[in-house]
């Protein structure tokens, strides 16, 4: 991308990686943020988001998200707005794709039973389980722990809701590895990341919502600016079928998103003079992201889906059930640690804290249905 904007990341001028790759072993014509994204796509980690949970746990339906679509469509939306900011692709899209990649099983009813487990040795945090992923975890090379990946892609995962006072135990030890200047804003690619991801879950979770019956479109024209966008979709659309119309309608709900961020960031970056990827972290403030008003309405619509959807009776029943599973397997796998998988026990810490984190990082790593067959097979 030739005509970046000098406030963008560039690869020749990245801090590169945290080991020193060997020289002549460059494979295909590819710069330092594809060769991120490639190794994410490649990892065991990203093959595992195709059976964990976006919205609802081990769904049966063949049409539902999994953090697997849910990370490619905000890759798919990340894409778009780092192009017409003329921020760099390749990083934005590595990013997207690896932003939840830490989530354990059943989503945010397996976060809290881990945090709970690990209370007293310093929680869970699925942001740090990501980072701990890619730069401990995964193992496919010869020379190093992790993916190595560039410090420019770990500093946007580590920090990309802005500046960290009070990292968890885990973002804290891999920040003393790579110092990812957590007191400062991330890239802008790194921003745009994070919005591109309210973007696709606010919408897309709609979608699923409605698909499972827990929600009806009746409910979501309570919110004024989804009636206004309804009706409009309507009165264009007359006499075609709901399903098609509901469809029109996210489609547009996402396209009125977007036009918000574009407008409202490149107003950002006008008013802050920001020219350099150093102005961006020293800006003081978040630069890109919804304007105002679109960041009210937006809150508006994340506590009308907690309301309606993420705490549906029948959600709250599923979540019951998996945060039992979770608290079953720490439980167990701590009393009885020659029941995890050889290479887990081989390696299993004598100590505490370490011992908790190791089996913290197994069940983390979990597909929902994995933990459901370890849960059935203890």
């Amino acid at each position: 991308m030739a005509d970046k904007a000098s406030f963008a990341c560039f690869p020749e001028t990245s801090k590169g990686r945290l080991y020193k790759q060997p020289e002549g072993e460059i494979r295909g014509p590819r710069n330092l943020y594809q060769r991120d994204r490639d190794r994410i796509i490649h990892s065991i980690s990203f093959r595992r988001l195709r059976h964990k949970t976006q919205v609802f746990i081990a769904p049966d339906g063949d049409h539902y998200r999994v953090r697997l679509t849910h990370s490619l469509e905000v890759a798919q939306i990340g894409r778009t707005l780092a192009r017409a900011l003329r921020l760099d692709e390749d990083l934005t899209e590595a990013l997207c794709l690896a932003h939840d990649i830490g989530h354990p099983p059943f989503g945010h009813a397996g976060e809290d039973a881990l945090d709970a487990s690990l209370k007293s040795y310093g929680g869970f945090d699925h942001n740090a389980q990501t980072l701990r992923n890619l730069m401990m975890l995964e193992k496919p090379y010869p020379l190093w722990q992790g993916l190595n990946l560039s410090w420019d892609l770990l500093e946007g995962l580590a920090k990309h809701n802005g500046p960290l006072d009070n990292p968890s135990w885990a973002l804290k030890e891999l920040d003393d590895i790579a110092d990812f200047q957590l007191g400062t804003w991330p890239s802008l690619e790194a921003q745009i990341a994070a919005v591109a991801d309210d973007i696709a879950y606010d919408n897309h979770d709609i979608d699923d919502g409605i698909r499972a019956g827990l929600l009806h479109i009746d409910q979501l024209c309570e919110l004024p600016f989804i009636k206004k966008h309804w009706d409009t979709v309507k009165a264009q659309y007359h006499g075609y079928d709901e399903n098609i119309l509901i469809s029109e309608l996210i489609r547009r709900q996402i396209g009125l998103m977007v036009n918000d961020v574009l407008t409202a960031t490149q107003k950002r970056i006008k008013e802050s003079g920001v020219a350099t990827v150093e102005d961006v972290r020293h800006a003081g403030i978040m630069i890109g992201g919804f304007s105002e008003e679109m960041a009210q309405q937006e809150a508006v619509l994340k506590e009308f889906m907690y309301k309606n959807l993420y705490h549906h009776p029948e959600q709250i029943s599923a979540a019951n059930e998996a945060h039992r599973i979770i608290t079953k397997l720490c439980e167990t796998y701590d009393k009885y640690p020659e029941k995890m998988p050889r290479d887990w026990y081989d390696n299993m810490p004598k100590k505490q804290p370490m011992k908790a984190r190791h089996i913290s990082d197994f069940i983390a790593g979990m597909t929902d249905r994995y933990a459901q067959q370890c849960y059935s097979k203890l």
